[in-house]
């Protein structure tokens, strides 16, 4: 039995589905920033899985999943230092505490 397309886009719906289901059950930012990584990672494995199969000649599906993990990077760099900063005045990254934004 063979490894298909079908195998793939599976395994990207599961992991997408474990990293939707952490971003709106946790309240731990830190692991809201590691589930919102484990969605961008199953849209990686999506796009490389569709380019390879579709269009095998072509690497836009691999030019697109590194755009994703540059994205990614600079995602978390930026909203690790934003949970610092607020874990500094706060002493807490329970999302449920954060409230800078309210008047």
């Amino acid at each position: 039995m063979s490894v298909g397309l079908e195998h793939y886009l599976v395994l990207s719906a599961v992991l997408f589905s474990i990293g939707l289901y952490g971003v709106l059950a946790k309240r731990n930012a830190v692991v809201i920033l590691m589930c919102i990584e484990i969605m961008l990672n199953a849209v990686n494995i999506a796009l490389v899985a569709f380019s390879r199969y579709v269009v095998p000649m072509f690497l836009t599906g691999q030019i697109f999943a590194i755009f994703v993990i540059v994205v990614a990077a600079a995602e978390a760099a930026v909203g690790i230092a934003i949970i610092i900063a607020i874990y500094r005045s706060r002493e807490s990254v329970d999302v449920d505490k954060f409230d800078l934004m309210k008047w």
